[in-house]
């Protein structure tokens, strides 16, 4: 039996919808609804997520993120051990891509990878790229129709999140073939403000971190998200965010698993922009 985690999230309901029907596969999420498991990460009896665990031979653990670094770290820690002592075979983790390493969110990614290395647990880690979706959000046109996020030069090797979700079931439903493997899963084709703007219908004209770093603050974001997305801006202007990092070898595993050429990230972005 297959369990998919977070099944309530972004990417998680998309798994969840390609699964379903399937009768050799279960969700979880906090508040579970008709023949779902609830499965909470929080939760301080560690018995009842063991429990939840019961029957599972593949675990897809969705990252269990927007949280400080330690809460995600024990929220995974305590998945992982709970699988151990369920009897859980294999875990399949969707991580962040390599390229990452400078965003503030990638230690509990690269913790958990290391967690499970260590484990005696099967396992397999999807390095996903970030979504194109989100570009859709930090660098969105403004109502004077220039997008001004502080991207300077830099471009994103952005990833349509339904991709992600197709990669992700096709391995979970086979897990032994991808046992020991670490999949760096980004786009092949690059964003920078200039095919944004394309793209939107816009012009770029980027701003600074510290207005993007005021104005997320000034959005009624908790905390720990204002340095995440500000890294953001930060890494991908950087340079850090284009996939060159990624052995050329490996840049082109999402196709390979998909078995097709990935969605342009482009038109994904221009799908899901705000209405203006």
């Amino acid at each position: 039996m297959l369990l998919v985690t977070g099944a309530s999230g972004g990417l998680g309901s998309l798994i969840a919808g390609r699964l379903a029907g399937r009768d050799d596969v279960v969700t979880g999420t906090r508040a579970p609804g008709a023949g779902e498991r609830r499965v909470d990460f929080d939760d301080p009896h560690p018995r009842r997520l063991t429990d939840a665990f019961a029957g599972v031979d593949t675990l897809l653990l969705i990252s269990a993120g927007y949280g400080e670094d330690d809460t995600v770290i024990a929220r995974h820690d305590a998945a992982i051990a709970a699988a151990g002592k369920a009897g859980v075979r294999h875990v399949v983790y969707t991580s962040l891509s390599g390229d990452g390493d400078h965003l503030t969110y990638a230690l509990a990614h690269r913790w958990t990878e290391r967690r499970l290395r260590e484990s005696p647990l099967a396992w397999t880690v999807l390095r996903n790229g970030l979504y194109a979706e989100l570009l859709a959000h930090l660098a969105a046109p403004g109502p004077d129709g220039a997008i001004t996020a502080p991207l300077g030069t830099g471009r994103l090797a952005a990833v349509a999140r339904d991709d992600l979700a197709e990669a992700a079931v096709r391995v979970a439903l086979a897990p032994a073939r991808h046992t020991g493997r670490t999949y760096e899963l980004v786009g092949e084709v690059p964003l920078g403000g200039a095919e944004l703007a394309a793209a939107a219908g816009a012009a770029y004209a980027p701003g600074t971190l510290a207005g993007a770093r005021e104005a997320i603050a000034a959005s009624g974001a908790v905390p720990f998200q204002v340095p995440m997305l500000v890294s953001t801006y930060a890494a991908i202007a950087a340079g850090f965010m284009d996939g060159s990092r990624i052995p050329a070898a490996e840049r082109g595993t999402l196709r390979e698993l998909l078995g097709r050429a990935p969605r342009p990230a482009a038109e994904v972005y221009a799908e899901n922009l705000p209405p203006r």
